[in-house]
């Protein structure tokens, strides 16, 4: 099968599902609050759209001998994760209205590879502790994603609430209570990994890196994260932070994550044309 093919084969399959639930919860007679969290057709077809989407970027990671990894292929792995995230969640939670923020994201960030394929080679992709440090790494980024998408929902719904209409879509969801416990249970777990990730990188930089640890932007950022999903969480627990407040230093901390290596491998590969 052809790399573009790869791509585009699981962007179908998120577009047709994401046709599904408008017909089924926009277009449909039936109110959302009577359907299941997810059908089973739908439950199988997101399966499937997720296992085409992680052959894709295993090819598009590893196209030869190396790893690549550009700022395309570094998007689309934190949300295929995070979508696989959301699709264990769905077996607890009724969360539809989120379908509307997640399968257009899938579809998007499954195709962005073709088209930016990137040129960035990982040293040391080999060595068993950097695949760990990777791993962890993707894994805070992947439930970040999805504590920012599930954020930007509960902002759409709270203003929706305020104005005393609530649109069919979002109907489905749970009370906002239950969808704030469930935001600052994906931030806590995130924060954890992004902790290791942070210590693992620079304390053992020189064995992971191949060179000693220097502050450089993406350092900082990912720093800056780190402080802003710190100080949300002390917030909480101290103050009492939640609502507006809690979902303003959310968005702040992701965008800072985004920018950390995302966003540089943006303006390198994209704007300045280079590979490193």
């Amino acid at each position: 099968m052809q790399p573009i093919l790869l791509h585009l084969l699981p962007a179908s399959l998120y577009a047709g599902l994401g046709v599904l639930f408008w017909r089924a919860c926009v277009l449909g007679p039936e109110p959302i609050q009577k359907r299941k969290c997810m059908s089973a057709r739908e439950r199988i077809l997101l399966l499937v759209a997720l296992l085409a989407h992680g052959a894709a970027l295993h090819f598009a990671l590893f196209p030869g001998a190396e790893m690549r990894f550009g700022f395309s292929v570094a998007l689309s792995l934190m949300v295929w994760l995070a979508i696989c995230f959301y699709w264990v969640e769905t077996l607890y939670t009724r969360l539809d209205g989120l379908h509307a923020a997640v399968l257009p994201a899938g579809a998007l960030a499954s195709v962005l590879p073709a088209i930016f394929p990137g040129e960035h080679v990982l040293t040391n992709a080999a060595s068993p502790a950097f695949r760990a440090h990777f791993i962890i790494a993707m894994l805070a980024y992947s439930l970040f994603t999805l504590a920012a998408l599930h954020a930007m929902l509960m902002a759409v719904a709270e203003r929706q609430l305020h104005h005393a209409r609530f649109s069919r879509i979002l109907s489905g969801l749970p009370p906002l209570l239950t969808m704030e416990a469930l935001l600052f249970r994906l931030i806590g777990i995130a924060f954890i990994l992004l902790t290791l990730t942070l210590a693992s990188g620079i304390v053992f930089s020189e064995s992971l890196f191949g060179k000693a640890f220097m502050i450089d932007h993406k350092t900082v950022f990912a720093i800056v994260s780190w402080l802003l999903f710190g100080a949300l969480l002390v917030g909480r627990r101290v103050w009492g932070w939640r609502g507006r407040i809690a979902l303003r230093w959310t968005l702040a901390g992701f965008v800072a994550l985004m920018l950390a290596y995302v966003g540089s491998r943006f303006v390198i590969e994209i704007l300045l044309h280079r590979t490193s």
